[in-house]
């Protein structure tokens, strides 16, 4: 779990690769974990509404998870393109997201899928460093 962790963040920026399933659920279940803690020990309902989505006050602690939230929301865009290559898909499945209640459930069974053997996007390990 610890390495697929530091592999997520090692990659943030790499599309162009392959991530098996360890390699994206662990760091999906991290953050979460991470970001209900910090929201739990900064008492962040107090300055940040949830539900809207809106700043109540705006404050250093709202600016570091709203950092934090985009960076994760970066490094998840890039794992999800990872793992969808390593079901031989393309990026732009990424799409399915748009269409309502059926593209999210389109998506997270192809994320559970198994990744194949062989695929276009397979690259050396040594070009990810």
């Amino acid at each position: 779990m610890i390495q697929a962790y530091k592999e997520y963040w090692k990659n943030i920026t790499v599309m162009n690769a392959r991530a098996t399933r360890s390699q994206y659920w662990w760091p999906q279940l991290a953050n979460y974990l991470v970001l209900f803690l910090y929201s739990w020990l900064t008492n962040l309902t107090r300055y940040y509404d949830f539900t809207t989505e809106s700043v109540k006050e705006l404050n250093i602690r709202v600016l570091i998870f709203l950092v934090l939230s985009f960076l994760i929301w970066l490094a998840n865009f890039t794992v999800r393109a990872r793992r969808l290559h390593d079901t031989n898909k393309s990026n732009w499945w990424i799409l399915l997201y748009i269409i309502p209640i059926l593209g999210p459930i389109i998506m997270f069974v192809l994320l559970i899928l198994p990744g194949t053997p062989f695929s276009r996007w397979t690259i050396n390990q040594s070009e990810l460093s």
